[in-house]
């Protein structure tokens, strides 16, 4: 398997701490993913991807880690964007906006202080893009615990999460407090959004939380079965990145590889598309079929 595996990437330790934290935010990503497209709020997801490059780029320059940066300014964004919206889609969405374009503009601000005062470059790509590659061990601990907290209150808010999100008013019948389930729903997004950033970096996080929740959700109804191939194609899609990653390095003769990125990104997207072969096939089966029925019946 050498043409398939690049020589010393199980013993190497960046790939180790990569490929664990990497699963372990595939996993969160996914769970929440799930959650966030039965809701149909994608767009506050990616909301939250720019109130992260915020608090990462914010961090960055106080001299903190990114990670806390990133769950923190995602965090307090959530919070805005609850304490702004309404229960009405409208109104979620006018706060969305609202906090996007503050968030832009502090990001903006942010990555221009670290770039043109700090010492060392590639501070923009490490917020924008994320290096994974060379996450701190220590982080790890971090990392677990932030996704084992998310997972917790997923968990907990279940139930009534599900059904608000199906059919508010069945919810609010059977006396489900929206207001309280919709804040939970949000931080449990934002912590998300704030972790697969390590990953994939900021801007790219909303990828990693949508994409394999939507390729779940094309293939199977049942929110378990749904969330069981999220996680699944999550992981696989990060593992898949990163080894693409490690091996790019010998594709461009020990030069500097391409960024995981890069192809966690690809490697999802395909895997979206992919899903979707099954359905335009049964739709041309069905076209095929009806076909010579309707030309009858026009008869």
């Amino acid at each position: 398997m050498r043409w398939i595996v690049g020589p010393g990437f199980f013993s190497n330790h960046a790939v180790q701490v990569a490929m664990l934290v990497g699963g372990v935010v595939a996993v969160v990503s996914a769970v929440v993913g799930v959650f966030t497209v039965l809701r149909g709020q994608s767009f506050a997801g990616h909301a939250l991807t720019d109130v992260s490059t915020a608090g990462g780029s914010g961090a960055l320059l106080l001299g903190m880690s990114p990670l806390f940066g990133f769950v923190a300014g995602g965090v307090a964004g959530a919070g805005a964007m609850e304490g702004i919206g309404v229960q009405r889609l409208r109104g979620r969405d006018l706060a969305t906006g609202v906090v996007l374009g503050a968030s832009t503009g502090f990001a903006a601000l942010f990555l221009y202080l670290d770039s043109s005062t700090r010492a060392t470059t590639g501070a923009t790509q490490q917020i924008l893009f994320g290096s994974i590659f060379t996450i701190d061990s220590a982080t790890i601990p971090v990392v677990v615990g932030i996704g084992c907290l998310t997972l917790a209150v997923s968990a907990v808010v279940s139930r009534p999460l599900l059904l608000s999100s199906t059919s508010p008013e069945l919810a609010v019948a059977r006396g489900v407090p929206l207001r309280l389930v919709g804040a939970l729903f949000m931080l449990t997004l934002a912590l998300s959004v704030g972790l697969s950033s390590v990953v994939v970096g900021s801007i790219l996080s909303t990828a990693l939380l949508i994409g394999p929740a939507a390729t779940a959700l094309r293939l199977t109804r049942a929110l378990a079965t749904a969330v069981a191939a999220a996680c699944a194609i999550g992981v696989a899609v990060t593992w898949i990145g990163i080894l693409l990653a490690y091996d790019s390095v010998s594709w461009s003769r020990g030069h500097q590889g391409l960024p995981v990125s890069f192809f966690i990104v690809a490697v999802t997207f395909a895997a979206y598309l992919a899903s979707g072969l099954p359905v335009l096939h049964a739709r041309s089966r069905g076209r095929t079929a009806g076909g010579p029925a309707t030309a009858v019946a026009g008869r």
